[in-house]
């Protein structure tokens, strides 16, 4: 995003959110690219994601919790959003455990392994797991999930399923936000979600 489009969702003047974003490029938690005139600002690093994403966690435990009505944002977030570059929120739970279940992929705190049929599964799928250049990434893991307090693949794998659902659009992002939803080719012909989708 934009400068002006994050301080306009922050709901700060342009030139304090100029400031702290250069600052957080400084310190290497953001990168920016430059278009034309314009200046695209991003999450540094998956390792950055990883952080946020933790620290949300302990905001969740850790905070007194407090009525707040939540808008359509807010549940569309909650329901599925990116993580980085894998999906999360109570779909992106969902499939985990569904994977799980099923045998595919092993998950724990330190982190997570796909099985024989797994990799099977992902290749028909469209995961270009064969692909994954060796000592580049962490191939599986476990990401615990802010909202729901629970596992979602993150890693090489969590990045391929991503990918092939917005490649095969079943998912779709939702404008200025993390949030993605269920589209129609997603739900299949039936109006549910996929089997393997979920």
């Amino acid at each position: 995003m934009t400068g002006s489009e994050l301080a306009f969702l922050a709901h700060i003047s342009r030139p304090t959110a100029s400031e702290h974003l250069s600052r957080l490029v400084q310190a290497g938690l953001l990168t920016v690219t430059k278009k034309r005139r314009f200046h695209y600002y991003r999450i540094g690093s998956p390792l950055v994601a990883q952080m946020l994403e933790r620290m949300k966690v302990v905001a969740a435990i850790h905070v007194p919790p407090r009525y707040q009505p939540r808008s359509a944002r807010d549940e569309a977030l909650l329901f599925a959003r990116t993580c980085y570059d894998h999906l999360a929120g109570r779909l992106g739970v969902a499939l985990a455990d569904s994977l799980v279940a099923e045998g595919h992929v092993h998950l724990s705190e330190d982190g997570g392994v796909v099985t024989e049929t797994g990799i099977d599964l992902l290749s028909r799928f469209g995961a270009d797991v064969a692909r994954r250049t060796p000592g580049k990434r962490t191939f599986c893991r476990a990401c615990l999930d802010w909202s729901e307090r629970h596992y979602h693949i993150a890693g090489f794998v969590g990045a391929e399923l991503l990918r092939r659902s917005f490649e095969l659009e079943w998912l779709s992002r939702i404008r200025d936000t993390r949030a993605v939803i269920i589209t129609p080719a997603g739900r299949g012909p039936s109006g549910r979600v996929r089997p393997e989708a979920r």
